[in-house]
Parts: structure tokens; C-alpha cells; sequence
């Protein structure tokens, strides 16, 4: 009988795609949570370190609000708790978040070779430090306050500074957006210097003034910014049949409304009498109604219908409509307090701009951030698309809390503790990923 010999031929694993490890090396990867890994790239340190503090301040504002309401916790107060949830809900997480973007997409935008990690660390650490010591400071003290306040200061003006050298390095003749950001940065630090100077002489209300101030010159003058380069650009990108349409005449028209509210901050302070009279506080309310006309039409134009059919899309768009919205609340607010008296709807439209618009884009924009960089499918997943959801809740709750009504306290204890799971949820979650390698194995 004659044997039948086989020849065994070698099976040989498919070659990886170009830039993409083989399944032997993805199957090498260390899956395990490290620190050095925040260290891979900016936007992991950046995200890392505001994800800390926006839970840390979502707890804390949500423990005051139950204190309020039942007197169980007996919290001690240094200095007015409004005034430390203010600040470090505008110049606290924001930034950073800012930094894990602007360090990441800045270079590209800009084309031009990144900061190592290691260069942007110590302004990140300044100013997530800085504001958990403000946030202490809430409870132990005016001078941890200041102190806390302070070292936010410095790690916010070393943070715009890198940011300015890397938009000066660019050759590019487009450098408008970049350049935009850098002017709102310096915004934001001379903001940050009054209200501590400002707190220092015993003047709250002026420190107020400079919170106001830089939430509309500062964050949401960097978030209009960067709505107007990456929301077209998302929409199209998804949606082949939306074309990009960003005409710079729409960036200085939002710049020109953030800007304009900013500035009203100043008006009483100045001493113009027509800023608080009938026909003042009229004028402005037509023009913030305008303004969030042309806002909530825009939102239209740039694919609103189209983008919810796709959740991560959605999110962006429904973010952006709040922008429209709180001009319009603010308008109804101003028209109101000309002809009645009463200022009672200004506080709910204010946290229209700021649950509504920044928190909702936060969310989406972070989101997306973190799972493009992460190596994951650009989606919004069951889990996030429910928090947004939730969100949408919390911001709602918030604005009724803001009417004169018995309950309010207790709305406004809910709206606090809703914000503070999401953000706990949120923050968690994504905090499992910077410390990680990238999913699909790839460097960064």
C-alpha cells in the first residue's frame, strides 16, 4: 500500500494595515489602568484632570443644595457658595478641557509640530489644583481661596501662552479661529486675576461682575469658535449631502453677540443710566431676541433635521440650539424687567447658556474626542445618548428652579444632584480610558 504523504503548508497571518499593529501585537497590548499613560497625549491629561474636578464640583454643589434644603449637613461656608460654584463652573473644568483639545487638534489645525506632554503638565496641574484649593476654600477660608484662585491664574496664563507661541509658529494664512481662541484665553486670565483681586477687597458683587464676564468673553467665545470650525465639519463629514457651510461672517456675527453680552456685564457699572431704564433694558432684550433668532436659524442651516439621525451628530446640534435659546430667555428676561420690573427669568436663561448649551456640547464634543483619540467608533453609545438625555432633564428642572415659586429650593437640589450623576457616570467612564492604551492599538 502505497502512503499518501501531506504536505502541511504554513498558515501565514494577513499583513496589517499601514499604521495599524498586527493582531499578534494587539493581542500583546497591556490592558491594564496606568498613569504614565495620561501621559500619551495631551488630551488625556487634559480630560483626565477636568473630569476630576467637574465631579468634584458637581458633588460639592449638589451637598450644598441638600444642605439648604433639609440643614443636615451643617456645611461651613468661607466664602459665598454662589460665587465658588460661579467660578469654578466657568473658569474650573472648561479650561482643561480647552487645553486636552486645543494641545491635541490646536497643532493640526495650525500644522505645526506639538508640545510634548510633558511641556503642557505643569499649567494643567496649576489649574486643576488651583480650583480644588478654591473649592476648600469654599468651606475653610477667604485666604485657601485666594490662594487656590491664584495658582489658577498662573496655570491658565502659562496655558495661553504655549497656545499663542504654537499659533505664532504656524505659517498657514488662516490662522482666524486659533487666533480667536488665543484672544479669549487672554480673556479668561485677566478675568481670573480681578475676581481674585476683586474677592481680596471684599467685593463680591464686582467678582460676580468678573465671573460674568468671562463666561461670556471666555468659554462661550472659545465654544462659538470652535462650533463654527468642527460642527459643519462633523455634519458633513457624516452626512455626505449637508454641505460645510461656515462663512466667516457667521463667526463674527456669534463672536459679536458673546462679546456684546460680556460687555453689558459693564454697563450699570459704568454709571449709563439708559442700560437699566425702560428703553434701555428693552433695546437690549430686542437685540438678544434677534440674536437668538438668527442663532436658532442657524442651527437649521447647518443640518439640525438631518444630524438626528445620527446620536453623536444630534447631540452637537441640540447643544447648539441651547445657544439660541438662552438669547432668546435672556431677551424675554431684559423685556420683561423694562416693563415690569422684574429680573426673575435672567438667572434661568443664564443656565440655559450654561447646562444647556455648554454642558450639552461638553458632553457631545468630549465624547467624541475621547473615542476618536481612544481608538473607538465614533458613536454615541446607549449609555451616553441616555446621560445627554438626562442632561436635557436636569437643564429643564434647573430653569423652572429659577421662578419664584415655593419649591424652587427643592428643584434646584434636584437639578444638582441630576447634574452630579451624569458628570459622575460621564466622568468615570471616560477617566477608565486615558489611563489605557488605545483600543485599536494604535499610538496616542
Amino acid at each position: 500500500m502505497t502512503e499518501v504523504r501531506r504536505r502541511t503548508v504554513p498558515l501565514r497571518s494577513e499583513p496589517a494595515a499601514p499604521g495599524r499593529p498586527s493582531a499578534e501585537a494587539l493581542a500583546r497590548l497591556d490592558r491594564r489602568w496606568r498613569p504614565r499613560y495620561l501621559m500619551l497625549a495631551p488630551h488625556r491629561l487634559g480630560f483626565f484632570l477636568a473630569m476630576l474636578l467637574l465631579m468634584a464640583s458637581g458633588l460639592w454643589w449638589a451637598l450644598v443644595q441638600i444642605d439648604r434644603v433639609s440643614g443636615a449637613l451643617a456645611l461651613p461656608y468661607g466664602v459665598a457658595p454662589s460665587l465658588v460654584h460661579a467660578a469654578v463652573m466657568t473658569f474650573g473644568f472648561m479650561p482643561l478641557f480647552f487645553a486636552g483639545f486645543l494641545f491635541t487638534a490646536g497643532p493640526k489645525w495650525l500644522h505645526v509640530e506639538p508640545w510634548p506632554v510633558s511641556r503642557v503638565m505643569p499649567p494643567l496641574l496649576l489649574q486643576a489644583g488651583g480650583w480644588l484649593v478654591w473649592l476648600a476654600g469654599g468651606s475653610w477660608g477667604l485666604l485657601v481661596a485666594l490662594a487656590g484662585c491664584a495658582a489658577a491664574f498662573l496655570g491658565l496664563a502659562w496655558m495661553t501662552v504655549l497656545f499663542i507661541r504654537l499659533v505664532q509658529r504656524s505659517t498657514l494664512q488662516d490662522r482666524l479661529h486659533a487666533r480667536a481662541i488665543a484672544a479669549a484665553c487672554l480673556v479668561g486670565c485677566v478675568c481670573i486675576a480681578a475676581l481674585g483681586l476683586s474677592l481680596a477687597g471684599g467685593r463680591g458683587d464686582l467678582a460676580r461682575a468678573w465671573v460674568l464676564t468671562g463666561l461670556w468673553g471666555f468659554v462661550a467665545a472659545v465654544f462659538v469658535v470652535v462650533a463654527h470650525r468642527m460642527i459643519p465639519f462633523f455634519t458633513s463629514a457624516v452626512l455626505p449631502m449637508v454641505q460645510a457651510w461656515r462663512p466667516f461672517w457667521v463667526l463674527w456675527l456669534m463672536l459679536a453677540a458673546v462679546v456684546a453680552e460680556a460687555l453689558a456685564v459693564w454697563l450699570p457699572w459704568l454709571g449709563w443710566a439708559p442700560a437699566l431704564d425702560t428703553g434701555g433694558l428693552l433695546v437690549r432684550g430686542a437685540l438678544e431676541l434677534s440674536a437668538g433668532a438668527v442663532l436658532l436659524w442657524l442651527a437649521y442651516r447647518w443640518g439640525l433635521l438631518q444630524s438626528l439621525a445620527q446620536r453623536l451628530l444630534a447631540m452637537l446640534h441640540i447643544g447648539f440650539i441651547w445657544l439660541g435659546l438662552a438669547f432668546v430667555g435672556h431677551g424675554l428676561a431684559h423685556g420683561a424687567q423694562g416693563l415690569y420690573g422684574s429680573a426673575a427669568g435672567e438667572l434661568g436663561a443664564l443656565h440655559a447658556l450654561t447646562m444647556g448649551c455648554l454642558g450639552s456640547l461638553m458632553l457631545a464634543m468630549v465624547t467624541r474626542v475621547s473615542c476618536g483619540h481612544g481608538g473607538r467608533a465614533l458613536v454615541a453609545d446607549r449609555l451616553v445618548w441616555t446621560l445627554f438625555w438626562v442632561l436635557q432633564l436636569a437643564t429643564v428642572v434647573r430653569l423652572a428652579a429659577s421662578a419664584p415659586w415655593p419649591w424652587s429650593p427643592v428643584l434646584l437640589a434636584v437639578a444638582a444632584l441630576l447634574w452630579a450623576g451624569i458628570m459622575a457616570v460621564w466622568g468615570l467612564r471616560l477617566i477608565g480610558w486615558y489611563g489605557r492604551l488605545r483600543a485599536d492599538g494604535r499610538p496616542g
